[in-house]
């Protein structure tokens, strides 16, 4: 008995013994983190941090290497070629262009794509269940259906809604696409506007005023950075804006089931943890944020005597 006890003994120092110098490792060997993002702006700024945070979270020695592409393809085409020059661990590519131009720069290097709508219609995977290749990555793709639904719980008075997008890239008008076939299936009409500049955005929120009794507006970065803008035009005429961000609501939407960028950054995170751990980006489906809270503009809410849906939701 005596015997087995110190064989036993001896087996759990060896392995507690083998998990420290894991842990050792883990922290020791320094790791290179290209991080390359297409503007600075405020969600993909809270996405990049969210992911910086959990990877330092999990233990990991990493070198992170932030470029900010300025807008610029040519740019975002520079980058991905240092990249790969200085033979990054991972790259992690922050938006539709960012990924596109990383993914013709290298079939080697592992790559996570966020901060991206649809990832097959951006030519990035073969399928978001198996992405095929060295690259993998979250979706930012918000609930359109629920954010939709939404606009006549607010005002059971609402027969028209618009939707405003930017051409910036593709997935503005995706996200646009799908309000406007859950604004036909629920019955009501609608008007479609694209802007591809800043300065075109005051004068068709302006005609949309006129024309709708509400507006949707998906994520991009015109919209965002005019939604104060927007939404004083529409509450000039007693009509309000929804959203597809969380942080739009600040800005004066009314109201959004939006996306948590820092939590998406997470996710990614931990798809970063696992390519350490030796899963090919390849085999590791594009994964989407399960849980979206509605998030009302009190503010707005009150001014315009809307409906709150939470209190309906309670009785």
């Amino acid at each position: 008995m005596k015997v087995i006890n110190k064989i036993l003994i001896s087996v759990s120092i060896v392995v507690l013994l083998l998990f420290a110098f894991i842990k050792i490792q883990k922290k020791s060997n320094k790791l290179s983190i290209g991080i390359i993002q297409i503007v600075e702006h405020e969600s993909l700024n809270e996405l990049r941090e969210g992911f910086i945070d959990e990877i330092k979270n999990l233990g990991y020695n990493v070198d992170f290497d932030i470029q900010i592409a300025g807008g610029d393809l040519s740019n975002c085409t520079s980058i991905a070629q240092k990249f790969v020059s200085d033979k990054k661990n991972i790259i992690l590519a922050i938006s539709t262009p960012c990924a596109q131009a990383v993914s013709k720069e290298t079939s080697d290097i592992p790559i996570l794509a966020t901060a991206i709508t649809d990832f097959k219609s951006s030519g990035l995977v073969e399928s978001c269940e198996h992405p095929g290749a060295n690259l993998t990555g979250t979706s930012d793709l918000a609930p359109i259906d629920k954010i939709i639904d939404v606009i006549p719980a607010l005002n059971p008075k609402v027969k028209s809604i618009g939707i405003l997008y930017s051409t910036t890239d593709p997935s503005p008008k995706y996200q646009a696409e799908l309000a406007s076939k859950r604004i036909s299936d629920l019955g009501f009409k609608q008007k479609m506007y694209s802007v591809s500049q800043s300065n075109e955005v005051q004068q068709i929120a302006e005609k949309l005023a006129y024309e709708v009794d509400a507006l949707y507006v998906p994520i991009d970065k015109i919209t965002s950075s005019a939604m104060p803008q927007i939404s004083q035009i529409f509450l000039d005429h007693e009509k309000f804006v929804v959203c597809a961000e969380d942080m739009m609501i600040e800005k004066g939407a009314a109201a959004t089931y939006g996306v948590n960028y820092r939590e998406l950054g997470r996710k990614a995170a931990h798809q970063a943890d696992r390519i350490f751990k030796g899963e090919k980006p390849g085999d590791i489906p594009i994964e989407y944020l399960k849980d979206s809270k509605l998030n009302l503009n009190d503010k707005i809410i009150n001014s315009l005597s809307l409906n709150d849906p939470r209190k309906e939701a309670t009785r």
